[in-house]
């Protein structure tokens, strides 16, 4: 079983466990460093072309103003050749009640039909939102499963978290 992990993350400054404050790595990347450790699968970042402020308030704005008008950033880098893939973890944030929209530009991009994808949004209490359905409105043909909702104050500590639903699901760990 091959695996690619897509991320996408953002440092700077956060909501994180009830305040602003600045981190220097986004809790996504943590996410997608545990899990690429865990299954030794490749990973592509996925970043936006033009990138987004790193005050909290002004990529609110930005990400609240991409969702409103329904815009598809360019993606910084080329995407990966993901027909040799049978599985994709995206890790992404909750932005919008949903993946930010450089995550649906990533998933627009290829054929992920008969793909299986597994969502993993962090968030600080909203959950993953509507971002699976939006996932499988942008990766048609694919199998999207349930997302894991991981609280991204918690990252730190969601080891044995990511194992359980690594095994749950069936894919390597460790």
């Amino acid at each position: 079983m091959k695996i690619l992990i897509a991320y996408f993350s953002h440092k700077g400054e956060n909501y994180f466990g009830g305040r602003i404050v600045r981190i220097e790595k986004g809790n996504t990347a943590v996410v997608a460093d545990k899990l690429r450790a865990l299954t030794g699968a490749d990973v592509y970042e996925i970043r936006s072309r033009d990138g987004y402020p790193e005050t909290y308030k002004q990529t609110v704005a930005a990400a609240v103003a991409e969702h409103s008008a329904g815009i598809r950033p360019a993606l910084a880098d080329k995407m990966p050749d993901v027909s040799g893939y049978d599985v994709v973890i995206a890790a992404y944030p909750n932005w919008c009640g949903t993946s930010p929209m450089a995550v649906r530009t990533f998933f627009e991009s290829a054929d992920f039909s008969g793909k299986r994808i597994f969502p993993v949004c962090t968030h600080e209490g909203s959950g993953a939102g509507t971002s699976e359905t939006d996932i499988r409105e942008s990766a048609a043909g694919a199998d999207v499963k349930r997302p894991l909702a991981i609280v991204g104050s918690n990252v730190g500590g969601c080891d044995e978290t990511l194992e359980s639903w690594l095994k749950a699901n069936a894919l390597p760990c460790g």
